[in-house]
């Protein structure tokens, strides 16, 4: 076994395992001894007689490369594994212990399929960095057992599965600091200078990082950003509020980082957030140029940024989101505050029937607003959780005149124009 992975397996079973189904994760834990009878985990409660089932979790400690093998390792199993291995998304975990998330895969298998599965896995293990584990049932179906693959030392570590309860924040929240939501510009550079030898294209963004000064300077007029999902009339209302307060109308991301959203927009969580992240500080200079001559309306900025992502590395319902008042909601200290937001809500039909009409092309982010509710509803809660500066919500649904008048009313109180 790698020297690396050494710490990592002396505690294995203190881990809480965890398994997304259905749109929610589902826990279990291990035990080196059996005490008593034991309720099946849910995860294995729905598998048939003869199904055996696989896990593999990356365990590179350099965190770029490990997420971005984790990212294309499950094209791979999807390509190589038989059908209805049904792979699902894994992540192992200490309770409470930041920095102790790692991820991976869980997959189900057929006896007759076993040989075949474990060939692969094998060959992955002994070439990439992952712990690889196997799970069978015994005769009568009442319990399962965990064995963790050794090849180095010939040997396999057994464990009985047993049941785990939800923890108190969900696992992602462990490591979403400066990996799903970035809080300084000086992280989300180390990023992208760390991706330069696998995306050339890092140099050409790190080539239009803004100065440090601009990026914090409070601005001379009024910065209003407005937010929102996709189809909530934010372009319409930034548009108009630039017209009626003779304001200056940027976005986020800024228009010089569009010819590699694409690029970037392919690969893992951290390289893409770290990528977004750094669109933010160009537009804060951006704004400090603009706020010296005029009022600048911002169409999305960090909230849109970090309430995406938390919403992405968190699954299932609004209650598995950081609570609120948790720093991963804080405003990032070296970067422009704008004066006020606006959060733009709308009824899901409507927005909807909206998006039908623009006919745009969505990333996948936008695609799954369109069919997942637990997930628009992430999003949006974690825009209302941001502080400093608040999101102050603004219903969409009348006319876009009338959205245009109560956020002038807001402007004027707020901003004093």
């Amino acid at each position: 076994m790698a020297r690396h992975l050494k710490p990592l397996v002396q505690r294995w079973s203190s881990r809480v395992f965890s398994v997304e189904l259905d749109g929610a994760p589902v826990y279990f834990g291990i035990r080196e001894k059996l005490r008593g009878a034991t309720v099946l985990p849910a995860v294995f409660s729905r598998l048939q007689k003869e199904d055996r089932c696989y896990s593999l979790l990356v365990c590179n400690w350099d965190r770029i490369r490990g997420d971005r093998f984790h990212w294309e390792l499950r094209d791979k199993l999807l390509k190589d594994l038989p059908p209805g291995s049904d792979v699902a998304t894994m992540s192992s975990f200490l309770p409470d212990e930041k920095g102790s998330l790692v991820k991976g895969y869980f997959f189900k298998s057929r006896a007759e399929n076993s040989p075949l599965i474990e060939g692969i896995l094998s060959d992955l293990e002994h070439t990439d960095p992952v712990l690889v584990c196997s799970y069978s049932q015994s005769e009568d179906g009442q319990q399962w057992t965990q064995s963790l693959w050794s090849h180095a030392e010939k040997k396999q570590m057994k464990f009985y599965v047993v049941p785990s309860e939800a923890p108190e924040h969900h696992p992602s929240a462990l490591n979403m600091i400066n990996s799903d939501v970035f809080y300084s510009l000086d992280e989300a550079c180390d990023v992208l200078k760390k991706c330069g030898d696998i995306i050339p294209e890092t140099q050409s963004v790190l080539r239009m990082l803004p100065s440090r000064v601009d990026a914090r300077r409070k601005p001379d007029f009024p910065v209003i950003v407005i937010e929102g999902l996709d189809a909530t009339g934010k372009t319409t209302l930034t548009e108009s509020l630039r017209d009626t307060l003779g304001a200056t109308l940027l976005r986020s991301p800024p228009q010089c980082l569009s010819t590699w959203r694409a690029r970037f927009d392919r690969e893992p969580p951290i390289i893409r957030r770290a990528f977004y992240a750094v669109g933010n500080y160009i537009t804060a200079e951006q704004i400090c140029q603009e706020s010296a001559k005029s009022p600048v309306i911002v169409d999305r900025f960090w909230h849109s940024t970090a309430a995406y992502a938390i919403a992405t590395a968190v699954t299932g319902p609004v209650s598995n989101l950081p609570h609120d008042g948790s720093e991963v909601y804080c405003w990032p200290s070296d970067l422009l505050q704008p004066s006020l937001v606006v959060l733009l809500t709308l009824d899901p039909e409507e927005r909807t029937r909206r998006l039908r009409n623009r006919g745009l092309m969505k990333t996948d982010e936008e695609q799954e607003l369109d069919h997942n509710k637990l997930f628009r509803d992430r999003v949006e809660e974690a825009y209302r959780r941001i502080i400093g500066p608040l999101c102050i919500t603004v219903d969409a649904s009348p006319s876009a005149d009338l959205v245009l008048q109560q956020v002038l009313l807001l402007i004027r109180a707020k901003c004093h124009l």
